[in-house]
């Protein structure tokens, strides 16, 4: 994208300790920009960077830290996935929505140029008919699905009312280096490098469309320099779409010996959903998958045994 990186003012990154806040913040310095990272609590990246401590419920501390001027914010901050936080269905509605609402108000009173917000492909719930559009009726299967519409609502309001710049991108199932959350591609490549089977009671037949944590932070860096926003929502996947089966067919690829042993059924707690349409965003936005999943696997492989010490067999 052609962007001005020249902007004093910062870009205000939410959630900046998680696994796509980490890589937007990194990307942002290696551009040059001014960059405020936040997340619930303290810390310093690998590059120096600090993230400071915020929580999103924290208004006072909010606009404290936005004092000096916002030029952008992309926020990311929020419970991550449907597999999180399903005991503390309050919880999940004061940070993902309320949270939101917040970080909404401080882009209107600093004047934010463009406010890119962090949705998810759960927001649809269970789609039977593809390729799937951004303009299909929501119906989400979790509160967490619930939690992303709630926000990309208010975030679409905020934008029509206040004319504030927005759009809301809607990721698919990211992997890569850093996650920590519940992953089925971590759990197979660490069961393989550790020589330890892989057994699943569903997922044989269960198709799920992944993206590589590098391409869901170029997706989200395009909507952020995007000259335009003709469209309120973007749907960003790494364009695939295949069976639980068929990843751990590319797991055995790369370790002949691992022990996977998958069951048919649906995922307890994803839902059933046909592949997504990303024309949308490849138009408006720019945006190309650029890391197939077979190369995204191996690479994520090759970091889970250097990081953690694993030994192929």
């Amino acid at each position: 994208m052609n962007a001005d990186h020249s902007a004093t003012k910062p870009v205000i990154v939410t959630g900046a300790a998680g696994l796509i806040g980490r890589q937007l913040v990194r990307r942002l310095f290696e551009q040059g920009r001014p960059v405020v990272a936040l997340d619930r609590l303290a810390s310093i990246t690998r590059e120096g960077i600090e993230i400071k401590e915020c929580d999103l419920g924290d208004i006072h501390r909010l606009h404290a830290i936005a004092k000096e001027g916002v030029e952008s914010i992309i926020h990311c901050g929020a419970y991550s996935g449907p597999m999180v936080a399903r005991d503390v269905p309050y919880s999940m509605v004061q940070v993902n929505i309320v949270g939101t609402a917040n970080v909404l108000e401080l882009a209107r009173i600093h004047g934010a140029r463009r406010f890119v917000y962090c949705s998810s492909t759960s927001a649809y719930g269970v789609v039977e008919s593809g390729p799937v559009c951004e303009d299909v009726v929501l119906r989400p299967g979790s509160l967490y699905g619930a939690s992303k519409v709630s926000s990309e609502y208010i975030t679409t309001a905020y934008a029509k009312q206040y004319g504030l710049s927005a759009a809301s991108v809607r990721l698919s199932w990211v992997y890569g280096p850093g996650r920590t959350t519940e992953c089925v591609i971590r759990t197979m490549l660490e069961n393989a490098l550790a020589k330890r089977p892989t057994r699943m009671a569903f997922g044989s037949d269960f198709p799920r469309q992944f993206i590589h944590v590098d391409d869901a932070v170029e997706g989200l860096l395009n909507a952020l320099d995007a000259p335009e926003l003709p469209r309120p929502t973007y749907n960003i996947t790494g364009d695939t779409w295949g069976t639980l089966e068929e990843v751990a067919q590319i797991v055995r690829k790369l370790f002949p010996d691992a022990d996977i042993a998958l069951q048919p059924g649906p995922d307890p707690v994803d839902e059933y959903q046909e592949k997504f349409s990303i024309e949308a965003a490849r138009r408006d936005l720019n945006y190309e998958p650029r890391i197939a999943l077979e190369q995204g696997i191996g690479a994520y492989a090759a970091w889970i045994e250097s990081t953690q010490g694993g030994r192929r067999g």
